[in-house]
């Protein structure tokens, strides 16, 4: 019998949320495929450090696997950048989750991701970014000067200085006080973590301009994975791929419950920008691809125009 494994599991979100509900639901499936060789273990946000020090954690084969998002990692790995790209995806998220299951562009990321001695498994759509702020936003001329917390990630910075905002990076457990003490105006997040954080308990507007989804990667530390049996690579390989339908779905209920709860729980003005306003930020954000080419570089420009061609292949399919 072969010997039972202990796979560390490491999240970038609380207990409760998305990554938390993918992590059981995968721990669940590894395990009876496994027939009790394998424990998974699971560490949700905060237990093992910052969304970095995970990605750190993996590349010294510390823990087996964790979540990597774009957000943060696009400082490493300046191709992830393109997750974090504005108006890039489809309005329509069958489309997205199709894309990003098959697209070749997935294929280049691996080789970017083995470089940095990381092996990628799946990349998951948690749901569009929403934002909050302490003043009603409907133009780009409403973000100038609005101090708004991001993420690290050059390019989302890059992002919000095109609109004119002025993006302050800021660890994702600290948001509450930023918000709270007045030193940021607003921030970016899913609706379910707006939700699971109490974000909106601090803020005035909540905006849905389906500017962009929050995407994670799914990460195996390389060693480990290279040293598994043919039979266990193939287990994980199975579940992860199996994982990705699972976690669609189970997103935009999260997503559109945590919504409604907000509604229920509080006096936030929610708004959904039109085509028309949605087109104003989308015509000012489309020069940060050019930022994003220059630092992720040839491999990066093949990644986005790849990406951009699978979505409108898939954007046509979808109306034949």
């Amino acid at each position: 019998m072969a010997h039972a494994q202990t796979w560390r599991f490491a999240l970038e979100e609380v207990d409760g949320s998305v990554q938390d509900a993918y992590a059981k639901e995968f721990k669940k499936r590894i395990e009876k495929k496994a027939n009790g060789d394998v424990r998974v273990e699971i560490y949700p946000y905060g237990s093992l450090g910052t969304s970095s020090e995970l990605t750190e954690l993996l590349q010294q084969n510390a823990i087996q696997l964790a979540f990597a998002s774009p957000g943060h990692l696009a400082s490493l790995i300046p191709e992830t950048g393109v997750f974090t790209l504005h108006f890039l995806f489809s309005d329509d998220n069958a489309v997205n989750e199709k894309v990003l299951g098959s697209s070749k562009a997935i294929g280049m990321l691996e080789e970017a991701y083995g470089e940095q001695n990381l092996e990628l498994l799946g990349v998951i759509p948690e749901g569009w970014m929403a934002w909050t702020a302490d003043r009603r936003i409907q133009t780009p001329k409403d973000m100038k000067g609005l101090k708004i917390r991001t993420m690290a990630s050059p390019i989302l910075i890059e992002s919000y200085r095109a609109y004119g905002a002025n993006p302050v990076p800021m660890p994702y457990s600290e948001v509450y006080s930023g918000l709270e003490l007045e030193q940021i105006d607003g921030q970016v997040n899913p609706i379910f973590a707006i939700e699971e954080m109490g974000f909106y308990d601090v803020q005035d507007y909540l905006i849905q301009a389906k500017q962009a989804q929050f995407i994670t990667t799914l990460v195996a530390a390389e060693d480990f994975y290279a040293n598994l049996p043919d039979d266990r690579r193939q287990m994980l390989g199975e579940v992860a791929e199996s994982m990705r339908s699972y976690i669609f779905d189970k997103q935009a209920r999260f997503n559109e419950e945590r919504l409604e709860a907000i509604r229920q729980d509080s006096n936030i003005q929610i708004s959904t920008l039109s085509e028309e306003q949605r087109d104003a930020f989308r015509e000012m954000s489309m020069p940060v691809r050019d930022i994003f080419i220059e630092r992720a570089g040839e491999r990066g420009k093949r990644i986005l125009d790849t990406l951009e061609k699978d979505i409108q292949a898939a954007e046509q399919a979808a109306v034949e």
